[in-house]
């Protein structure tokens, strides 16, 4: 340690409220260089690359061969496949000196889908699953809590490529359970959730979330059935439409009376009675580099929540923001009396829910005033229709009709079947049997490498460090002479374990044993060997387990099978816990 770049620090620098990424920091693992940008030393990188080995070791065993793709990626292949145009600012775009359109890849399906194409082409070649350690840099607006929400990112992507849907479906579940076996070799404990597509498109994704209170997303988990999703992608089991008839819309003066709850207070009625219009619009980028907006008016029932990601589905967009004042007054819309009756210029999309009842009150888009027995598809016609509401705690399960609970938690990994989204947009395809042209069947499988540090840092410290476990600790054993006496032994005994292929943190610094201890607590390692003068009168060498138990005096000459029969066990304890 003595010779080691980077010190330990008595106080983590910045104000993240994850613990472990504030250890993290103290232990002189990584630290900060802009905001969502971090530097990694020379522990932390140990840390990466144990945790790449495990994810090289996983995709191997379930087929995978490693490649590595480009960073800059042209443009053209994004504008073929139209996410340059649908993502945001998030997805950095530069030109060379040549003027030639380039972009910072934040994911790379163009990339290996233009691969594949020009690598695949008969149904011999399939089935076939590479997979790549890469950087990544995606904009993020609001980077926070350290490695878990990044601009700048190593990720293990995977890409798997079939012919047909069966033959994905095989992959998929594969790649699930080898992402089972790669959180819990690490130590990371995590539930796998439906969620949403997003930007990466496709028919169906699975989270894997790390479940920690101060995660960024909500998710909601069923414990009678164990359905488990996202709040973007979550459905629940929606009451039946009451019956009953309507004899058309009546307009009635309601003043002041500009939210829900007002609304039913001088009306006298629940709010499932009631139609709540939501105004949004949609920035679509055309080829020319301009944008115009797309409005839309997205109708739920006024005790329900709007589900954002599940409206920028149904109208195929990356994200929607809250129309302008101007907006709406444009679409013939008034805010806070505002419906879909009379409004132009806009996409109308109603939640199936209002879809099917028999007569709600809507605004009359006049102001002080609202609509009785407002029925969709008489009054106003629905552009699209669907399942637009959050799902929230105590919601009846979709498939067993038992409460909802709701949690937090951090993606740690994601999996998706992309089916032939990239491949069509990039004629990417093989011959099949009977020589006709198809296009390949694709599936994207992803982890973030620093995020799951992170997620390990948080599940596994305590008070005084880290303890990583062993499979991804820098270190397997930190050794700590603690005064002059012990040098020599301890200098044997350093270049003994080395010997036996034993990874030692020597602390051979000329430091008090309490500033020694206090680094080795924060650093966290699996072992301790403590050598001094009270170990030695003793007859041996103190070895304790980071994560507990009781300190062992080990004789001398018993150290190095001592040690080996420690990281034995502590390996065997993970791998009791794998999932087959």
């Amino acid at each position: 340690m003595s010779t080691m770049f980077g010190a330990t620090l008595h106080v983590a620098p910045g104000r993240s409220e994850w613990r472990g990424h504030q250890l993290l920091q103290r232990a002189g693992m990584v630290r900060q260089v802009a905001q969502g940008i971090f530097s990694y030393l020379p522990l932390g990188w140990r840390t990466v690359r144990k945790i790449q080995d495990v994810l090289r070791a996983e995709m191997t065993a379930v087929g995978g061969q490693e490649v590595s793709l480009p960073v800059v990626n042209p443009a053209d292949l994004w504008q073929r496949s139209g996410r340059y145009f649908g993502i945001g600012p998030e997805l950095a775009r530069f030109a060379d000196r040549r003027g030639r359109d380039l972009v910072l890849a934040m994911t790379h399906e163009e990339i290996v889908t233009d691969l594949a194409r020009t690598e695949i082409a008969s149904y011999r070649d399939l089935p076939r699953l590479v997979y790549q350690i890469q950087t990544k840099f995606r904009d993020d607006a609001r980077p926070r809590a350290g490695l878990i929400r990044v601009r700048e990112f190593l990720m293990k992507d995977a890409y798997s490529f079939d012919v047909d849907d069966a033959g994905l479906a095989a992959r998929y579940d594969a790649m699930y359970r080898a992402y089972q076996r790669i959180f819990a070799r690490c130590g990371v404990p995590v539930t796998a959730v439906a969620s949403d597509v997003g930007m990466m498109g496709g028919h169906l994704a699975h989270e894997f979330m790390y479940l920690t209170p101060i995660g960024e997303d909500t998710l909601l988990l069923c414990d009678a059935c164990g359905y488990a999703a996202n709040r973007e992608a979550a459905a629940f089991r929606k009451p039946a439409a009451p019956a009953g008839t309507s004899g058309g819309p009546v307009e009635v003066a309601t003043p002041d009376a500009t939210t829900i709850e007002a609304l039913t207070a001088a009306l006298g009625i629940p709010a499932e009675r009631t139609a709540k219009a939501l105004f949004v619009a949609v920035d679509r980028e055309r080829p020319d580099g301009t944008v115009h907006a797309e409005y839309v008016v997205a109708v739920v029932r006024g005790d329900m929540e709007l589900n954002e990601v599940k409206l920028a589905n149904l109208v195929h967009a990356g994200e929607v923001r809250p129309m302008t004042p101007d907006e709406i007054a444009r679409i013939g819309a008034v805010a806070g009396y505002g419906s879909p009756v009379g409004v132009a210029g806009a996409t109308v999309v109603v939640d199936d829910l209002v879809a099917t009842a028999p007569g709600l009150v809507a605004g009359a888009n006049r102001a002080g005033y609202h609509l009785l027995d407002v029925v969709a598809g008489r009054d106003y016609t629905a552009d699209h229709v669907g399942d637009i509401v959050a799902a929230r705690a105590g919601d009846p399960c979709v498939r067993c009709g038992e409460p909802l609970r709701t949690t937090r938690g951090v993606e740690a990994g994601q999996i998706f079947k992309l089916g032939t989204r990239y491949a069509d947009a990039l004629g990417a395809g093989y011959l099949d049997v009977d020589g006709r042209r198809k296009p390949l069947v694709m599936g994207c499988y992803g982890i973030g490498v620093g995020r799951l540090l992170g997620c390990a840092a948080e599940e596994h410290h305590d008070g005084d460090g880290l303890r990583l476990p062993i499979t991804i600790a820098p270190y397997q054993v930190h050794l700590c002479p603690v005064d002059a006496s012990a040098a020599d032994l301890a200098d044997s005994l350093y270049r003994t374990l080395t010997d036996a292929g034993v990874e030692v943190l020597y602390d051979d610094r000329d430091e008090r044993a309490g500033v020694k201890f206090a680094d080795a607590d924060v650093i966290g390692l699996p072992l301790r060997l403590t050598i001094g003068r009270r170990s030695l009168a003793r007859g041996g060498v103190e070895l304790r387990e980071r994560a507990g138990g009781d300190a062992e005096l080990v004789p001398t000459g018993d150290v190095p099978r001592a040690v080996r029969e420690r990281i034995a066990a502590l390996h065997r304890r993970i791998a009791d816990r794998l999932p087959a």
